[in-house]
């Protein structure tokens, strides 16, 4: 006969192998703004709550990094509108990166590719990058894989998170990705008017005409609109918006898109950033080379430098002051102070 002592032993580990093959819990709720496009996410890597708890500890977590000084939140600040405040930003040892940190709000919904020149197609591929760049977390894969396993928490995080999957590159990646995709920016004094929630001052509102070129002729057109499309205030796409004064498309100093596709008609493009929340994103421009919002204003008010791929919509627009005030004032319509201090995007507290 067999023992109740036995019994219960198997109950035990048959019990402790169900809980260790738990599946994690799908589907983490990410909100769908109407006018959005589409979240794509990949089949093999849907979003659930205990990957986006992984995602979020790796992503403000320094260990990741070469020296365990600086983390991906290092240059993706949340008060910042996950940028972090500087012309380029900032690697381990204070080394100076090439580039300006963009805003990570909504990224989720860009599918035709990440980073100012579209070297990566998704958020999955994204997520390595930084960790092995030597300007930025400058650490190779075999120290970070195993710190990770000898960490008294990840091992957990990873199996609740990728049961049956090692701590590797692929599962971190996705880890973060998923994270990312939970940064959405929809509720603005801009998405509360168009909701009939909320009011535009009558100088907003005139920034909206100008921004939207609404009211020509009565009001002058700014063009803002056709590459800044709402409701995500960008059209995905990649552009050269007049910066450099070039001779030829060779002299780009910084070569953007084309660097990546080969393309010299590409020399010189950038991904066409979000306005959401811009205000609070200085300093502006791949490089951040504009200081304030005004100067960005005022250099698409000039009419910017020409060049063979020059985006036809640049062009001199003769705004007056009252005319970029107005403009300005419709941008701060953009600020979603909600998402800033969502708690959701914060490292979990024990």
């Amino acid at each position: 006969m067999i023992s109740n002592s036995v019994f219960l032993l198997a109950f035990l580990v048959i019990s402790l192998f169900t809980s260790c093959d738990k599946t994690p819990t799908p589907p983490y709720p990410i909100p769908e703004p109407e006018g959005f496009v589409k979240m794509q996410i990949p089949e093999d890597n849907p979003l659930t709550y205990e990957g986006v708890a992984l995602g979020r500890a790796l992503f403000f977590d320094p260990v990741l990094s070469l020296d365990s000084t600086i983390s991906c939140s290092s240059c993706h600040q949340p008060a910042l509108a996950f940028t972090d405040g500087g012309a380029v930003s900032r690697g381990i040892a204070g080394r100076m990166g090439q580039r300006s940190a963009p805003s990570l709000l909504n990224i989720g919904f860009h599918y035709k590719g990440v980073f100012w020149d579209g070297r990566s197609p998704s958020l999955e591929e994204q997520a390595l990058h930084p960790l092995g760049d030597s300007l930025e977390m400058g650490n190779h894969w075999d120290l970070i894989q195993a710190r990770l396993r000898q960490h008294p928490e990840y091992p957990r995080l990873f199996h609740e998170a990728f049961p049956g999957l090692s701590i590797d590159q692929e599962s971190t990646a996705k880890a973060l990705a998923q994270f990312q995709r939970t940064l959405v920016s929809a509720n603005s004094k801009f998405d509360q008017v168009q909701r009939g929630e909320a009011q535009f001052t009558p100088q907003e509102k005139r920034g909206w005409t100008i921004f939207f070129d609404a009211g020509y002729p009565a009001t002058p057109m700014a063009e803002c609109s056709h590459c800044h499309t709402d409701p995500l205030f960008t059209n995905l796409d990649f552009s050269n918006n007049g910066l450099d004064e070039i001779s030829s498309l060779d002299e780009f100093p910084d070569q953007g898109l084309g660097q990546i596709s080969g393309n010299k008609y590409d020399n010189g493009k950038f991904r066409v950033p979000t306005l959401r929340n811009i205000l609070l994103t200085a300093p502006y421009m791949h490089d951040g080379r504009f200081k304030t919002i005004e100067e960005v204003v005022q250099h698409y008010n000039s009419g910017g430098h020409y060049a063979e791929n020059v985006d036809p919509n640049v062009r001199p627009l003769h705004l007056s002051e009252k005319d970029q005030q107005d403009l300005i004032a419709f941008l701060q319509t953009l600020t979603d102070s909600a998402a800033l201090s969502n708690q959701s995007y914060y490292p979990i507290k024990n």
